[in-house]
């Protein structure tokens, strides 16, 4: 089932540059929409990233390639970000009808294959426990059990094939060169592109412009620290122009790329300051949430949950906090 949302899609294709296009695409789940682009150039367009495999989706893109705007030019690469669902999933649909060779890095390639290969009798079981740990509410481990594996809902098949993008290649794109940039901590390996003779940024999902990127622990790595990742990332970009046009994969483009980086800075650390406060006493990661966010439906709790754990873990990581077991729960503390 959609939400209203989605079922009302929008060829809504504009210009960002000459040759180079910015295509919103409807999800049909927060944040509502994703950003995809296209970039002429002499053998036809890139098209990045393309969105969730749906058929209103599909429909969409069956439009797209079809549109005057793209002058009969065929698509000749599909570059996708990253693994999470609004960027691949259609891609192997537009594989399919384009021939356009798709092109990620290595591990978010990997990572997409992969999960599209789980099995859910042994997924499922264990998303259970990770979220029990975290000391979720039933009702909500009930929801994790009954819906199962969202993944391959939202992703359609991939071919074997894949051409790899690395950190500090230089892609000729829509006739100007785009050096690779990796973005961590929201995905591994995520590709960014900057372009310095246009000064522009395909950030990706690693600098929105009015929210944060969804920084949180996966179950299948539940000790790893994410948000440090993210942060120690951000580096990278603050060494770019400040006029830099900033693309992110959700809402406008934007300038003012040092002062976003630095306004993600201080969102992370003023959560890492309440939690520190929240913490005086043992806390599991459900109560934590109560002090991170604003009241989240069931259906978004795993969310937090996720979002709530990268900051525990990160604090636990800088010795700031302990961490114990209470029965079948996490609890932190501050030391």
């Amino acid at each position: 089932m959609t939400t209203g949302l989605h079922e009302a899609v929008a060829d809504d294709l504009s210009e960002v540059a000459p040759g180079f296009l910015r295509l919103r695409v409807p999800l049909p789940f927060p944040p509502g929409e994703v950003n995809a682009w296209l970039l002429c150039g002499p053998d036809g367009w890139t098209l990045i990233d393309s969105g969730i495999d749906d058929e209103p989706t599909r429909a969409l893109f069956a439009r797209v390639l079809a549109d005057p705007r793209l002058g009969g030019q065929p698509v000749a690469r599909l570059l996708v970000t990253h693994f999470h669902p609004d960027h691949v999933g259609l891609a192997g649909w537009l594989h399919a009808r384009t021939g356009a060779d798709i092109h990620m890095s290595r591990v978010e390639w990997m990572q997409a294959r992969l999960l599209l290969n789980e099995d859910p009798a042994e997924v499922v079981p264990q998303l259970v426990a990770h979220n029990r740990l975290c000391g979720a509410p039933q009702p909500f481990l009930d929801l994790v059990e009954r819906r199962g594996m969202l993944y391959p809902k939202w992703v359609g098949p991939l071919p074997r094939r894949y051409l790899r993008v690395k950190e500090g290649d230089e892609l000729t794109l829509g006739g100007s060169a785009w050096r690779v940039m990796i973005g961590e901590g929201h995905a591994p390996e995520m590709i960014c592109l900057y372009c310095a003779e246009r000064d522009l940024l395909i950030a990706a999902d690693q600098i929105l412009a009015r929210i944060s990127p969804h920084i949180g622990v996966h179950p299948s790595d539940p000790c790893a620290d994410p948000l440090g990742v993210f942060l120690g990332s951000l580096l990278q970009f603050e060494a770019l122009p400040e006029g830099t046009l900033v693309l992110p994969s959700h809402g406008d483009p934007f300038y003012g790329l040092h002062e976003r980086i630095a306004a993600l800075r201080a969102h992370h650390d003023e959560r890492l300051e309440r939690l520190m406060d929240f913490c005086i006493e043992p806390r599991t990661v459900m109560e934590t949430l109560d002090v991170l966010f604003r009241p989240l439906p069931l259906e978004q709790t795993g969310f937090g949950l996720g979002e709530a754990l990268a900051h525990l873990r990160h604090l636990v990581g800088r010795g700031e906090l302990d961490l114990g077991l209470d029965g079948e729960r996490w609890v932190f503390v501050r030391r």
